[in-house]
């Protein structure tokens, strides 16, 4: 650790660094940050920096304000975007009180405390998102660069150099990429991480979204996240491929099993399925989040699992001969709106019970489960997400795994901010119920 310690302060010295911004996460899952100068790091690094945290949504009443946030030197990195002629680093950071306790609203700490459960039984937890994403004229519009297709190589230059410095940069910043592609929608992207432990994942996630729409900015268009912000087009995912490892070995893995799964994976995927209405307020956390999961979309509706379809909620892609340590499970309800530190702590919540209880792993999906009857389905025993974001909350308060994953502090907030931006939303009166009503009613 000091090592690393060492390192910070000697690159910001040699770099010539001018400031370095300390990022935290509030409970919604916005990046918020501070900046400090070369002067203040060491006493950062030692000894974290104060902060107001009534200030930020979701931490702290005005009477319990002051935090500490702790910046971890392991996150340290220069920002690409700000230019050699004044650089800027940044540095994520775990929020305590002055005490030194964790602090219990951080969404870092949330995930440190699941991870932390995983490794009680032996268990590191490794997650690779696939980030879809829009590109816009502007914020106020949601006017496309482009008609193009998934997998398209079109003559929009502007599209593939956005890509491509969002590329450049993201790795600058130490974030490996597997691959990018246009997307179904039109002007829509997809750029899927390199797997790595949750964590970090999630670190990585909100350094994701703030270099797509730096790159954007700096190139004249608007990047979103917005799940679903085109009427009659495809939404954004955030499908989430995971798999457990003990020590090297991929604890999902069995070659003896016809879909090559371990006992340990069945269950995990029993767990996250028996408890995906439960988590799915925080998987999918807006009131859009609910206009993608719809059917006719490829985006999932129905509880239930299989290899290749993909209008199953969790997804087992066969591995590939020789990569057995490559064998994992994909989730594909969660959203890029969602904050990663709560959506990876109840996933694996979900999953570890799963394994704990010794859930039993229903049959798999092989029909189409879209043009099924919800007769059929009801004989299957297979259920739907919920289908808004009232619902999701309702079915979540009512949840021991969720509330026990995000604890009190989180679990509270989380739901009484959810239930005011629903009650936000049902005062609106759309263009949707103009068009329909206001001349023929």
């Amino acid at each position: 650790m000091q090592h690393q310690l060492d390192y910070v302060l000697r690159t910001v010295e040699e770099r010539g660094v001018r400031f370095v911004r300390l990022w935290f996460t509030d409970v919604l899952g916005q990046l918020k940050s501070f900046a400090i100068t070369p002067a203040e790091l060491e006493t950062a690094l030692e000894e974290g920096m104060t902060f107001d945290g009534s200030a930020i949504e979701g931490f702290s009443r005005v009477q319990e304000s002051d935090m500490l946030a702790l910046p971890d030197a392991n996150t340290f990195e220069i920002l690409p975007w700000r230019g050699e002629d004044a650089p800027v680093a940044r540095m994520f950071c775990d929020v305590q009180h002055l005490s030194g306790e964790p602090f219990e609203g951080d969404p870092r700490n949330v995930l440190r405390r699941n991870l932390e459960r995983a490794r009680e039984k032996g268990f590191t937890f490794f997650a690779a998102p696939e980030m879809e994403f829009f590109y816009f004229q502007s914020q106020t519009a949601p006017e496309p660069l482009d008609r193009a297709g998934y997998f398209d190589l079109t003559e929009m230059d502007m599209a593939s150099n956005l890509r491509k410095q969002t590329i450049l940069t993201l790795e600058a910043m130490g974030i490996p990429v597997e691959y990018s592609h246009h997307e179904l929608g039109p002007s829509q992207h997809e750029i899927d991480l390199r797997y790595t432990d949750a964590l970090t994942m999630a670190d990585n996630v909100m350094t994701f979204r703030v270099v797509v729409k730096e790159v954007a900015r700096d190139l004249g268009v608007y990047a979103t996240f917005m799940p679903k912000p085109i009427a009659g087009a495809f939404g954004s995912g955030m499908h989430t491929h995971l798999s457990l490892f003990e020590g090297d070995v991929n604890a999902f893995y069995d070659p003896g099993d016809e879909y090559g799964l371990s006992k340990v994976g069945r269950a995990f995927i029993a767990g996250l399925l028996r408890h995906a209405r439960e988590i799915t307020a925080v998987t999918n956390q807006t009131v859009n989040s609910y206009k993608r999961l719809i059917v006719g979309y490829e985006a999932p509706v129905y509880i239930c699992w299989a290899r290749n379809n993909r209008s199953a909620l969790v997804r087992v892609p066969l591995p590939k001969k020789g990569k057995e340590s490559s064998a994992r499970i994909e989730f594909r309800s969660p959203d890029p709106a969602c904050n990663p530190y709560l959506a990876f702590s109840v996933m694996l919540a979900a999953g570890l019970k799963g394994i704990e209880e010794g859930y039993d792993l229903a049959p798999e999906a092989t029909n189409n489960i879209y043009e099924m009857t919800a007769e059929e389905r009801a004989v299957e025993g297979i259920d739907s997400l919920p289908q808004s974001l009232s619902e999701a909350v309702n079915v979540m308060e009512g949840s021991e795994l969720v509330a026990e994953a995000l604890g009190e502090h989180v679990f509270d907030y989380f739901i009484r901010n959810k239930r005011t931006e629903w009650a936000d939303y049902k005062a609106q009166v759309t263009a949707w119920e103009l068009d329909r009503y206001l001349g023929t009613i």
